[in-house]
């Protein structure tokens, strides 16, 4: 079967999306710092990957339209509820004898419990404020395009990615590390990730007119009509040849 020149682009738009979300799960118990001005400010190595996933949902909602893109937030955090389940039925399942002798050269079970069922307050927190930001960011995004129409792109696009993440942030922060660290600590790393998401975001509004222009041109596709919930996913147009 040869699949529509359309559909290709939105599967690749929806494999990106997932792929960096499930990262920014996985690694996201890793903090790191950023140094500035003398000062040393923490944040997560989640927020890596996520820079992605503020580019794509935005052009999701612009190309495909908000019941598209709520199908596609219902399905990121199933597949991130599906990750979560796989990884407990591993912990469960029983290690070799020979992984817990002091000459065993393989993966250690001490790594694989730090590394992954260690963090499950961490995917927890994630899974509801990823959802909970989600949505705030496909109704704002929709909220400033029906004041602006199809005018200022990168006022919808950065808009809600600064009010849906500052949310995001505020709920994953305070659910993963409330009870572990102290309140000092948690309100550096809300600023300090909040501030690198929005300049990220505002860093990356190039980006996300490079990729709308590409659509346009090459697939042939146009923003959504704000009366119309959702767009076309499929079609029969091939790219053009540059």
């Amino acid at each position: 079967m040869k699949l529509d020149a359309r559909l290709t682009l939105f599967m690749t738009l929806v494999g990106v999306f997932l792929t960096s979300l499930l990262l920014g799960n996985l690694i996201g118990g890793k903090l790191t710092y950023i140094p500035f001005a003398g000062e040393r400010y923490t944040l997560s190595v989640g927020e890596i990957p996520f820079p992605l996933t503020f580019v794509l949902t935005d052009i999701l909602n612009e190309f495909y339209g908000r019941r598209v893109v709520r199908r596609v937030t219902w399905l990121g955090f199933a597949m991130t509820g599906m990750a979560f389940a796989m990884i407990q039925l591993a912990a469960l399942a029983p290690w070799v004898p020979e992984a817990h002798h002091a000459d065993w050269q393989g993966l250690p079970p001490s790594a694989f419990t730090a590394v992954f069922t260690s963090a499950t307050r961490i995917q927890i927190a994630s899974m509801i404020a990823y959802l909970t930001a989600q949505m705030v960011d496909i109704s704002t995004f929709f909220a400033i395009k029906r004041l602006t129409g199809n005018r200022m792109l990168w006022l919808r696009a950065t808009g809600s990615t600064a009010i849906s993440q500052l949310v995001d942030t505020i709920l994953v922060v305070t659910i993963a590390f409330g009870s572990t660290l102290p309140t000092h600590t948690l309100v550096e790393i809300v600023i300090t990730s909040y501030l690198v998401k929005l300049a990220v975001a505002i860093g990356m509004t190039p980006l996300i007119y490079a990729l709308h222009g590409l659509i346009e041109r090459v697939w042939h596709l146009q923003p959504v009509p704000l009366e119309q919930p959702g767009g076309d996913v499929g079609g029969t147009d091939e790219p053009s040849r540059p």
